[in-house]
């Protein structure tokens, strides 16, 4: 089984209107598509309450089979399915969670070659960005997207996305960037070091991590308050950022 964990710190900075930045541990999970099927273990399920689950309903389309979402959403970026895809995401821990980006990883030639990110925000909305990736040293991946939903309350919803990937058996780092007027006004990274995907590391996770999905929302909006008292505007989303797209 090659499915995988990912276990690091997320790094977060705003340069514009106002320099703000903070930094705390976060995990992924990192699936291997062909064997999908063989997710579920003693702590972790499919569909289903455990310690760690993986629920399709929080990920692309609206069938019930993930790998049918999977197949139409690649039909719908006029893509074809590889030999190796890898499905990065934070998977719900007793029940709950809430996934600002998770990525689908196509290989070709053991090579990532396109991602597609998808991205939610607070207010009901979803997006999947169709990044297309390359290489100048067959190590560091590089691509880049407009943006077009609203996902920061201190942050236009348009602009422009550059996406930084790094994927080894052993290792995992994604960072985003985004441009405003072709100024940089955010920098996010996850790095993270794999961990196999087993029961003890399941239950070691969850002992380390275990209010980790509840701290994603709150941390939110304990730094978003921050920033408010720092005077930054707050900008509200239109209708489409309140809706899943794709």
């Amino acid at each position: 089984m090659s499915h995988k964990f990912f276990e690091g710190n997320i790094y977060h900075k705003r340069y514009s209107p106002k320099k703000h930045d903070f930094k705390y541990k976060f995990f992924m999970l990192d699936i291997d598509m062909s064997k999908f099927e063989k997710l579920d273990n003693k702590y972790f399920s499919q569909n289903s309450f455990n310690l760690f689950s993986f629920n399709t309903k929080n990920h692309f389309g609206e069938s019930t089979d993930f790998k049918e979402n999977v197949k139409n959403l690649l039909k719908e970026c006029d893509l074809k399915a590889t030999e190796k895809m890898r499905f990065v995401t934070l998977p719900s821990i007793i029940g709950y969670v809430f996934n600002p980006i998770s990525v689908l990883i196509l290989f070709e030639n053991d090579k990532p070659s396109t991602m597609l990110a998808e991205v939610h925000n607070y207010n009901g909305g979803r997006i999947i960005y169709n990044v297309k990736l390359e290489t100048n040293d067959n190590k560091h991946y590089n691509g880049k997207s407009l943006k077009d939903m609203y996902v920061s309350p201190f942050f236009k919803r348009t602009g422009e996305y550059s996406f930084d990937l790094t994927y080894t058996s052993n290792n995992f780092s994604i960072g985003i960037n985004l441009y405003e007027d072709e100024k940089k006004v955010l920098t996010s990274t996850f790095v993270g070091k794999s961990l196999v995907f087993n029961e003890t590391n399941i239950l070691s996770l969850f002992l380390r991590h275990t209010l980790l999905t509840f701290w994603v929302v709150t941390r939110t909006v304990w730094q978003s308050l921050k920033l408010k008292l720092k005077g930054l505007k707050w900008n509200g989303p239109e209708a489409i950022d309140q809706i899943r797209r794709a």
